[in-house]
């Protein structure tokens, strides 16, 4: 998600500099040619395999451009996390890397991390507090991260005890600290690093802390290899080696049928979904929910859109029905509409806020609207003052299915009169540097805001409508001050922050609710009754579905399930077991 023209080249240079992408001797690099894998019923009842939908490149899970089942699975088996999510949804403590993390002191509000003394990279390296510090350092600062809110009430991170302790103060309480410091990253080696945060796993993985290694990583095979980490501190793994393996839905169906694939985690369509119904109890079947909802943002930064009653024609301009079907595909996410802007369908507490209406096309609402605007329609088209109305839409192209809805969205907007264009971009790209701009101030009102006004003084938003994930996987207040909050400075005034949110959304009036929910002063429930119906009525949002997959399981394989929620199957691989067909 991050602007870097040659991101690839600068990801191999990491790997090709630093000759440590691997974690057992001798080091290959990560992204050496992969050992061939005999395609029919291995032998060997330590290696399992593994259909996915895709093994493409940028593997750094705390960006929102690789949001994926697969840089979630790598981040869970070969990244060291300070909490793990447990079988309930609440944070556990994984003290294989933790000897203890606990609040210590009200005033500042303290943290303090005391890390296992035998914790340490692949390269031999201790895991420490600066791998804490690194993570808390980029998360407050750079573009399109994950759930930022938190780290951003960090004022700092001091080591002890040779860095075996880290001490971390808050600007103020802040409740969902256990969500913090997960897939911690090696400092050491991406500090001076080529390409640094910005370049951080976009190809390999220069180190792991976890209890899996990566071997080798083939984009031309589509194939990812995971290795046991011998270097690895805590419980051995069952499995030897994992698999990860690029196939269409139908190839994917026909390995789990000749036992060429032992397991699968893919989003199928509807069709595949009844032939992997009809392998019958060979395999079983589980829905995932993932920790993103597919959204569509109307930004206050464009030019065109800080225009609320240019927002409330667009949004009734669109079919959220027909998005969703398309996007769904007949898949496992098609009962997993999304009808809140905080919390996603499967999450505890989840309550839809969706007014009535709101996704179903209003033709005649949307001429009185840009009537009311100044616009005319001319041959088809809403033109003012002799210029088309023209939207530009941004989506992620090399992730589905932001692209595909990105066309269909844009069809819409042409059948209402709108001009509509697609910006070709990465997701890198989209994150990085294109929505990262100026974060428009609705004034006070929960109400009807008046047209927004731009207090920075910074060049408008090239993007007015962006087809983008949000992540809803960490503690919601901190998704709620993701998503909607407004862009303040640093609790220690050093760095300025990147815009506060995808939509460059701020409205001071909703402000201390979303404040007061994330130190928590109050409950999630009061603030979201008070802060959805006004981003509702400002039409900053429009959420669709959240993605699923289908965790599709062979009969030879044990200890296999559907994982925490949110967190999915990849987080018990250290336990699968695999016993070997004769």
């Amino acid at each position: 998600m991050r602007g870097r023209p040659a991101l690839l080249a600068l990801g191999a240079a990491v790997c090709a500099l630093l000759t440590a992408c691997t974690d057992s001797p001798p080091p290959p690099l990560v992204n050496a040619p992969s050992t061939s894998v005999t395609p029919t019923h291995p032998a060997d009842p330590t290696q399992l395999v593994v259909g996915v939908d895709s093994v493409k490149g940028g593997f750094n899970p705390h960006l929102l451009a690789n949001q994926t089942t697969v840089t979630r699975a790598l981040g869970e088996l070969v990244l060291p996390s300070v909490f793990h999510t447990g079988p309930d949804g609440s944070p556990r403590l994984d003290t294989t890397l933790m000897a203890s993390a606990e609040v210590t002191k009200a005033d500042p509000y303290t943290v303090t991390y005391t890390i296992q003394p035998q914790a340490a990279w692949g390269d031999g390296a201790p895991i420490a507090a600066e791998d804490l510090a690194y993570l808390w350092q980029n998360m407050r600062s750079q573009p399109g991260v994950v759930d930022p809110a938190g780290y951003r009430l960090i004022t700092g991170v001091s080591a002890r005890d040779g860095g075996r302790v880290a001490d971390v103060t808050f600007s103020q309480p802040y409740p969902g600290w256990r969500t913090l410091f997960n897939d911690l990253l090696p400092a050491h080696v991406l500090k001076d690093a080529p390409g640094g945060w910005a370049g951080a796993l976009s190809e390999a993985f220069p180190a792991a802390g976890g209890p899996f290694s990566i071997r080798s990583i083939d984009p031309e095979r589509g194939e990812i290899v995971l290795q046991r980490n011998d270097r690895y501190w805590g419980p051995s793994t069952k499995l030897q080696q994992i698999i990860l393996r690029q196939a269409a839905p139908a190839d994917v169906y026909n390995a789990l049928k000749a036992g060429d694939d032992q397991l699968a985690v893919i989003n199928p369509s509807d069709s595949t979904m009844r032939a992997l119904n009809e392998l019958g109890k060979t395999v079983a079947l589980t829905t995932v929910p993932n920790p993103v909802v597919v959204q569509i943002l109307l930004r206050q930064t464009s030019s065109k859109l800080s225009d609320p009653t240019l927002r409330a024609a667009v949004f009734d301009s669109i079919d959220r029905d027909a998005l969703i079907a398309l996007g769904t595909n007949g898949g496992p996410s098609v009962s997993m509409h999304a009808d809140s802007l905080v919390m996603a369908p499967s999450q505890p507490g989840y309550k839809p806020s969706i007014p009535a209406g709101v996704g179903t096309p209003h033709p005649d609402t949307v001429n009185q609207l840009l009537t009311q605007a100044g616009y005319t329609k001319t041959n088809g088209t809403w033109v003012r003052d002799g210029v088309p109305l023209n939207l530009v839409i941004g989506a992620p192209n090399d992730r589905e299915p932001y692209a595909q809805l990105a066309g269909v969205l844009q069809q819409q907007l042409v059948a209402a009169g709108f001009g509509a264009t697609i910006m070709n971009t990465s997701g890198d790209q989209l994150f990085g540097q294109v929505l990262p701009t100026t974060t428009t101030t609705t004034p006070p009102t929960t109400t009807s805001a008046s047209q927004a006004t731009d207090q920075t003084g910074d060049a408008a938003s090239t993007v007015d409508i962006a087809v983008v994930p949000q992540a809803v996987g960490g503690d919601p207040a901190s998704v709620l001050a993701a998503s909607f909050g407004c862009r303040g400075a640093l609790p220690d005034g050093t760095t300025a922050l990147p815009a506060a949110n995808p939509a460059g959304f701020c409205d001071h009036g909703l402000q201390p609710t979303v404040d007061t929910a994330l130190s928590g002063g109050m409950p999630l429930d009061t603030a979201l009754a008070t802060v959805e119906p006004s981003l509702w009525q400002q039409h900053v949002a429009m959420p669709l579905f959240q993605l699923s997959d289908v965790l599709a399981t062979g009969s030879d394989i044990t200890g296999v399930n559907g994982g925490p929620p949110l967190v999915g199957p990849f987080a018990g691989a250290p336990t699968w077991r695999r016993s070997v067909r004769r």
